[in-house]
């Protein structure tokens, strides 16, 4: 077998690390529309319902920008991890 070639399971690997950036890259994107589209900038002397609507949709946002990122961040650090395994197993 050729050392240099991928397995299945190595290319699975790598493109579930990449679903995960992308769905946290995704996560994040929507996380910023809530905030910057949805909530907008909020009125100067809003009804109560106003401020309801603006508190979900910001907190929403701030939620999602949260774990988006979180989750970008994890699969990009699970794809630098599994670069490392690959690497070091190659060598061998």
């Amino acid at each position: 077998m050729d050392p240099t070639r991928e397995t299945k399971s190595e290319l699975s690997l790598r493109l579930a690390s990449s679903a995960v950036i992308l769905a946290g890259i995704i996560i994040l994107f929507t996380g910023i529309y809530y905030c910057v589209i949805k909530a907008g900038i909020p009125y100067q002397d809003p009804p109560l319902e106003l401020q309801i609507q603006y508190a979900i949709n910001t907190g929403i946002g701030n939620t999602l920008i949260k774990e988006g990122f979180l989750i970008s961040i994890c699969g990009g650090i699970a794809r630098w991890l599994l670069k490392l395994i690959l690497k070091k197993r190659r060598k061998k």
